[in-house]
């Protein structure tokens, strides 16, 4: 496993990471989630990520368990606040903020996140009301560092041009060589400011894996399959998507290696990515994805598949 700064923090993180979106606590039993959690840390993944908003709180709780008898240093942990919690409880005020860590931090059993994060942003509450209360929570040391996920160009710009604040360092975007638009205003703001990506859905809800085939129903054990998972899925399994997809397969096996990992190394040769986050229900998915880091693949290769999706892209 390889390791890369995030943005203008201190962390230094897995190229590779664990999420647990749809997994831990709602569709993973949890002696599943723990044995993935184990391989995790034996393949040198050492960034978790996961939200409150996650099972309404049960993600939290499950890795709460399962990291407890470990030392806090042996791993970095990042969670987010916004989604709704309750009736009443949901987005970025500064009540909501001091409260949802707290909340956080005593399902994950920890004193302190490395890393919190703005779900999405919310238009609802003043966006210097936002930061400063996120700068309160890491002051109070409660979180060591902010970041941020799909917000705009112009938000991201806005919260930089706040003084007295914590500054955000890292970015969670969708990205994969299906979906592309980071790419253009993003990214380039991001690297501008010392924030990096970490990378959500990198194998476009697992169809990148090449396991989904054009006309064919998915396999029983997959996402698509499951009633409790399969909701994200169902705008990459068009007939045109997943049969781009399988073209990719030859460039893969001319790499050496598989397609979920030519997906990944594909998310990994932009500098400023810092980390993908992949989901597991069996330990062998983070086996296969973890071996993309460090992996080296001419520029050509990528190329064509680029190619390849392109029309598809365009069309999503």
């Amino acid at each position: 496993m390889e390791y890369r700064k995030l943005g203008a923090s201190d962390l230094e993180v897995s190229e590779i990471s664990l999420g647990s979106w749809l997994t831990f606590g709602v569709g993973v039993q949890a002696d599943a989630a723990r044995a993935c959690v184990d391989r995790a840390f034996d393949l040198g993944i050492n960034f978790i990520d996961t939200a409150n908003v996650y099972g309404r709180g049960a993600a939290e709780t499950v890795l709460g368990e399962m990291l407890s008898a470990r030392p806090r240093d042996s791993y970095i942990l990042a969670t987010k606040v916004w989604g709704q919690m309750s009736d009443t409880d949901q987005g970025l005020s500064r009540t909501q903020i001091l409260k949802q860590i707290d909340a956080s931090l005593k399902r994950l059993r920890t004193d302190f996140v490395d890393l919190y994060q703005c779900h999405r942003y919310d238009p609802n509450t003043p966006l210097e009301e936002t930061m400063e209360a996120l700068s309160e929570v890491v002051r109070a040391g409660k979180a060591r560092w902010i970041g941020f996920s799909e917000w705009s160009p112009e938000q991201i710009e806005a919260s930089f041009a706040i003084p007295g604040v914590e500054r955000f360092v890292s970015s969670q975007p969708q990205y994969s060589l299906l979906f592309r638009r980071p790419e253009k205003k993003v990214i380039p703001i991001s690297a501008a400011n010392g924030v990096s990506q970490i990378v959500w859905s990198p194998l476009a809800q697992g169809v990148l894996s090449g396991k989904y085939r054009p006309g064919a129903p998915p396999p029983s054990d997959s996402r698509a399959a499951s009633d409790a998972m399969s909701s994200p899925i169902q705008s990459w399994l068009s007939a045109e998507v997943l049969g781009a997809v399988q073209k990719l397969k030859p460039l893969a096996e001319e790499a050496g290696c598989s397609l979920s990992q030519f997906a990944l190394a594909w998310v990994l040769r932009e500098p400023n990515v810092a980390s993908a986050i992949v989901g597991a229900s069996r330990p062998e998915q983070l086996d296969e994805n973890a071996a993309a880091s460090g992996l080296k693949i001419g520029p050509a290769l990528f190329a064509k598949a680029e190619a390849i999706v392109a029309d598809v892209r365009r069309a999503a």
